[in-house]
């Protein structure tokens, strides 16, 4: 599947705005940024890599080339995130760790169901998710919690080597033991990308049969 990569997903979701009501989201954009905390229930979701909410106006819509400028009726949010496991997990986390947060940055979009109940707002990412036609990731078989851990395992091993340039043999044998202790959590196994059960692939199924049929009667 071109959005897997390993461990990692990556989700372009696009969503159409009501313009009129676009000036909402700008400013509840700048006070997030301006009180992050506001954003605790999402940085506590560890399995993000990386997570991003842009309004693309409607006299900003790119163009290929020299082509004449599209004439478009709505303003649009790109949500585009990568993150650790199964698509479901990923909105399941969501939906469970910031659902207020959720409903206020998709405040404007049309048709948007409010993120809870969670199978109602899976339709919606789903069908206006754009898929992904080339993903790379540098580090495929580790997740955030992963690289994280090596990165620990890193400094401990740098620190070692320096004490080991000046330390007797007692003095490097207490340092180790004490490194050995304090990253021993992070020596196992980085283990397998996770796979969606067969409960999950029916449900793909009957939810891309259901969003066929509405594409088709909106044409």
């Amino acid at each position: 599947m071109s959005n897997v990569a390993g461990k990692a997903y990556g989700m372009n979701v696009i969503t159409p705005m009501t313009p009129a009501a676009t000036w909402v989201n700008r400013l509840l954009f700048m006070a997030s940024r301006a009180i992050p905390s506001t954003l605790q229930g999402l940085l506590g979701l560890s399995l993000i890599h990386f997570a991003r909410w842009v309004i693309i106006r409607r006299d900003q819509w790119p163009t290929r080339g020299k082509a004449t400028r599209q004439t478009v009726a709505n303003d649009y949010m790109l949500f585009c995130s990568n993150f650790n496991g199964t698509w479901d997990q990923y909105i399941d986390a969501f939906s469970d760790g910031i659902p207020n947060g959720l409903d206020l940055f998709w405040y404007s979009s049309r048709k948007y169901p409010q993120s809870i109940p969670a199978t109602p707002f899976k339709n919606y990412i789903r069908f206006n998710q754009i898929d992904t036609n080339y993903y790379y990731n540098a580090t495929p078989g580790a997740a955030q919690r992963d690289i994280k851990a090596a990165l620990r395992v890193y400094v401990a091993l740098r620190d070692l080597a320096a004490v080991h340039s000046r330390a007797n043999a007692e003095e490097f044998s207490a340092a180790y033991r004490k490194a050995l202790t304090n990253v021993q959590n992070d020596l196992g196994s980085q283990g397998y990308a996770p796979v969606a059960s067969m409960d999950t692939d029916l449900a793909d199924k009957l939810r891309n049969r259901v969003i066929r049929q509405r594409r088709s009667g909106n044409t």
